[in-house]
């Protein structure tokens, strides 16, 4: 009788083990919790953020990230009102009119360059950035006053908002306001247009450029990797992915993913982008340089 009264007890013991072993297996699931992440914004950052989400997402599939572009502006005030949980931004959000920057946090993911880019007929490759202020300005119509052929200027311009405007008309035409011309959303529609159309100019970021295009230099310098690293050419911008206050778990992991050496030496290099720590100098929303 105690030999059954011992085993009873033992089986309860081990049926117990079992249970307990189950609930922690369901706890541990339950930890999986599943997480929607939409960054909204800079259609020059969209490329690369695109590309860290599909692999951070195969490695994560509880966590769902939709990419959108739409514009810098967009993005800082649609992460502000809380309409979406990642704001895409190529310029410092304390550079934007009508957006409170104390209640956004800053995560630079990258470095991208902009540069001038023209339809591949009109004969030029190298201008002066005085040429450039006044092509865009609408004092230089024809690129033949620039060494080029008998052609009209076509000057195609980003949207307001575009961040990648902001910076160009900062660093680029040294705060001059462009001519009125046709406006374009998206860096893509930008770059279609530019190789079609005879006597285009515009600009893009570095990562847009290809054999397409004819990108420009300025005054014999080239937008190069090298060049942007030290300052050497100015038309360069911080890509930042800003949230509205401090990231919860999920949104901070993936924040952490975009400046992994998994990313930074992946996506962002193959892409077009430069990594944050390959930077020589640093620059402020100010735009001072240290």
């Amino acid at each position: 009788m105690k030999k059954i009264i011992l085993a009873l007890a033992f089986s309860g013991i081990l049926l117990a083990g079992c249970g307990n072993g189950n609930n922690a297996a369901t706890s541990s699931s339950a930890k999986e919790e599943t997480a929607k992440i939409t960054a909204v914004g800079s259609t020059a950052l969209q490329p690369l953020v695109d590309a860290a989400q599909e692999s951070y997402t195969q490695d994560h599939p509880n966590v769902q990230i939709s990419v959108q572009g739409g514009g810098s502006g967009t993005g800082l005030s649609q992460v502000e009102s809380g309409s979406v949980e990642i704001g895409n931004s190529d310029v410092f959000a304390e550079e934007k009119d009508g957006v409170d920057a104390s209640k956004l946090v800053d995560h630079k993911v990258a470095v991208v360059g902009f540069v001038p880019v023209v339809n591949k007929d009109v004969g030029v490759k190298n201008i002066t950035k005085e040429q450039l202020i006044s092509i865009f300005t609408g004092e230089i119509k024809n690129w033949k006053d620039v060494g080029g052929k008998d052609e009209a200027i076509q000057v195609v311009n980003r949207a307001a908002g575009s961040g990648t405007r902001a910076t160009f008309e900062k660093w680029a035409l040294d705060g001059k306001e462009p001519i009125q011309s046709q406006e374009q959303d998206s860096s893509g529609t930008v770059k279609k247009i530019v190789a079609q159309t005879p006597g285009a100019i515009s600009y893009l970021a570095l990562s847009y450029v290809d054999d397409s295009l004819q990108s420009l230099e300025l005054d014999g310098v080239k937008a190069t990797n090298e060049n942007i690293t030290t300052n050497k050419w100015t038309i360069w911008s911080y890509e930042h992915m800003y949230t509205n206050g401090k990231p919860d778990k999920a949104l901070a992991g993936f924040l952490k993913y975009m400046t992994s050496e998994a990313v930074q030496s992946g996506p962002v290099k193959e892409l077009g982008y430069l990594p944050i720590t390959s930077m020589k100098v640093e620059r402020s929303a100010d735009g001072t340089i240290k």
